[in-house]
């Protein structure tokens, strides 16, 4: 397994080993005891699964705050994303600033994200499933958002933001500068 730290060390991209011959390969993409050894403790207590079945689909950026703040271990299992984490942790020197990586089935990478960062994804190709790993419940009540395009953040989606396949609820999340302090 490969972990590689992004421009915000806390955020790791990880490349479990693929093992392949005829028959096609095998990745181990989750061993706690290799994850802790490669500084990530976090404990991972619900599986999600999502499909998207459009090029252009926007969702995020989520985040829940404390009591039930979330990590997250995300991966691609057909097709392709750009996968997006905003540091929301106000004491951090890279508070509001982002990072950005394309995930895919075929390259078997996948993201982790700690606690204190808001996260989204949008699709680049057709049918697109991803699954991740939370450390925590989901919870209605302690869930909310980051406008996926707020200006500020200058994040480069891959996609014209009129042609953005979005929810309601993400069209009308809040700017960081409306933010709470969630994560002090």
């Amino acid at each position: 397994m490969l972990v590689e730290p992004t421009a915000i060390p806390d955020v790791k991209i990880v490349t479990p080993r693929r093992f392949g011959d005829n028959r096609g390969f095998f990745s181990e993409t989750y061993n706690l005891r290799l994850f802790v050894e490669a500084g990530i403790s976090a404990e991972f207590v619900q599986d999600n699964h999502s499909l998207s079945a459009t090029v252009g689909t926007v969702r995020g950026l989520h985040f829940q705050s404390e009591p039930f703040a979330q990590a997250k271990l995300i991966r691609v299992v057909r097709g392709s994303i750009l996968d997006v984490a905003v540091d929301l942790r106000q004491s951090s020197p890279t508070y509001g600033n982002y990072v950005a990586v394309t995930l895919s089935a075929q390259n078997g990478s996948q993201l982790y994200v700690p606690v204190g960062f808001a996260h989204g994804f949008c699709t680049l190709e057709p049918n697109t499933e991803i699954q991740y790993k939370v450390s925590s419940y989901y919870s209605a009540a302690h869930d909310h958002g980051l406008l996926w395009n707020d200006p500020v953040l200058k994040i480069s989606w891959p996609v014209d933001p009129e042609r953005a396949i979005l929810s309601d609820k993400d069209r009308s999340q809040p700017r960081l500068a409306e933010l709470a302090a969630y994560f002090p």
